[in-house]
């Protein structure tokens, strides 16, 4: 049997490897542009690739006080990974053109949900197509599969868990926003800036063997970002779990963390007490 694939796919693996029995799916995804994915997706994608909407298929419906990409209806999502022909031994591939920033959402998503056999190609449709490798336009027609949710729930914490744990030396909390974002400076976002007390700041983009290097492997990483479902969170969770480390995230990020009354350093907070909070 093949060995599976569980965080990261190469193009050339994906190209030697893939079967009919496989599932790629396209996540490409503007967040200014709702609609530029589906529009993208029917111009070219990975032959056999289908096509999962971010807002459509891997959030919930926004309702105000959830944030703007709320995780789904496991059950709902569940029904639909299966209807596409995602079955218990599945080999899942998911690809963007963002470094995979919505890629890693699919990926978290299906590992919530219990399933371990899904990876992101690395590089994305960028490094396919720079390898010369075919785009194809054609919409597969897949078989429908069963597929049983078997909720992995220790993979997200709240912010209860997080303020437990902030004296914990065997927990870290991972901001996985811009620096200027964490400092709290340039919120465009959030009506109060800053960040966790505690918290490091390691950007997405930025995670790889040479940042984290000082974090102790046995450490519990929680990661994340300003809201529910958050991508750069997610893809901080993602390339966290890829580098080793037992990963878990803050579900609500700093938005739930705010709601439910706990503090954050940096930002007007800091400039109004005039505080050290190691934000500069």
């Amino acid at each position: 049997m093949q060995r599976p694939f569980t965080c990261l796919i190469s193009a050339q693996e994906l190209a030697e490897s893939t079967t009919p029995s496989w599932r790629i799916f396209d996540c490409r995804f503007r967040l200014a542009d709702p609609g530029f994915g589906k529009r993208a997706y029917a111009e070219g994608h990975l032959p056999g690739a289908m096509f999962l909407d971010l807002e459509e298929d891997l959030s919930g419906p926004v309702s105000g006080l959830n944030g703007r990409h709320p995780l789904p209806d496991p059950q709902l999502l569940a029904a639909k990974l299966g209807s596409l022909g995602v079955g218990p031994d599945t080999q899942v591939v998911a690809y963007d053109d963002m470094g995979g920033m919505f890629a890693a959402r699919l990926w978290w998503l299906l590992r919530w949900l219990g399933h371990s056999r899904v990876a992101v190609l690395d590089g994305g449709l960028q490094a396919w197509a720079s390898s010369g490798k075919p785009i194809d336009t054609a919409i597969p027609e897949p078989v429908a599969c069963h597929f049983e949710a078997k909720l992995q729930r220790d993979m997200k914490v709240n912010a209860d868990y997080v303020l437990s744990h902030l004296d914990d030396p065997e927990v870290l909390i991972i901001d996985a926003r811009a620096p200027d974002r964490f400092r709290g400076e340039n919120e465009t976002l959030d009506p109060v800036g800053g960040h966790i007390p505690g918290a490091i700041n390691i950007p997405h983009r930025t995670m790889n063997a040479e940042t984290t290097s000082a974090i102790d492997r046995a450490s519990t990483v929680v990661t994340y970002c300003d809201g529910i479902g958050c991508n750069a969170s997610t893809k901080g969770a993602y390339n966290m779990a890829r580098l080793g480390f037992k990963v878990k995230e803050l579900i609500g990020g700093l938005d739930w963390w705010k709601r439910d009354g706990h503090p954050t350093e940096g930002g007007a907070a800091c400039a109004s007490t005039g505080a050290s909070c190691g934000c500069s």
